[in-house]
């Protein structure tokens, strides 16, 4: 199936960054997603606001990057003084109902209202990913998920053992 990634859109404030989800989040945008936070992670941005406004759906991997991406930052911003982590910014229903039943929601700091006003657009060129670079961020996506919450282990076990697989096959042919 050729879904199209979402698109986003990427403005800096001064000690935070504000990532804009337009469309589906899904396994091929969860790479480019993942190499955007890591490059704004090298430039010392510790603070960020994911607007999801019109972020339709979330795949499973994109996720799992997300989950991630949350421990690594420690978890939810709690309070609003705190200055270091990760709100959600206008979440649909169904993108909260997703996070808390995969077990990641505390990861996060759920908001409504206006996105922060921001002082500059960071451009972001899409990543080319291979089918093994593909194939290893949706596996180690759905690992991240078994291993926040072993209720997810059932859900994910057989997907991550042929994404495994095929990983390895593709491996060996190159």
């Amino acid at each position: 199936m050729n879904t199209p990634s979402a698109k986003m859109l990427v403005l800096v404030g001064e000690k935070f960054a504000c990532i804009k989800i337009i469309g589906r989040a899904n396994f091929t945008s969860s790479i480019d997603f993942k190499t955007l936070i890591n490059e704004l992670r090298q430039k010392d941005y510790g603070y960020f606001v994911l607007d999801l406004s019109e972020c339709a759906l979330m795949d499973s991997t994109f996720l799992g990057v997300l989950a991630g991406f949350g421990l690594k930052m420690g978890g939810g911003a709690e309070g609003g003084e705190d200055k270091r982590g990760i709100v959600m910014l206008n979440p649909n229903p169904r993108i909260t109902e997703l996070l808390e039943n995969l077990g990641v929601l505390h990861l996060f700091r759920i908001t409504h209202g206006e996105a922060p006003a921001c002082s500059e657009t960071v451009a972001h060129a899409e990543v080319k990913a291979t089918r093994e670079e593909v194939t290893r961020a949706c596996l180690e996506a759905h690992e991240t998920l078994m291993n926040l919450n072993p209720d997810n282990v059932a859900r994910f076990k057989d997907v991550a053992q042929f994404l495994a697989e095929d990983l390895k096959k593709l491996k060996n042919s190159a």
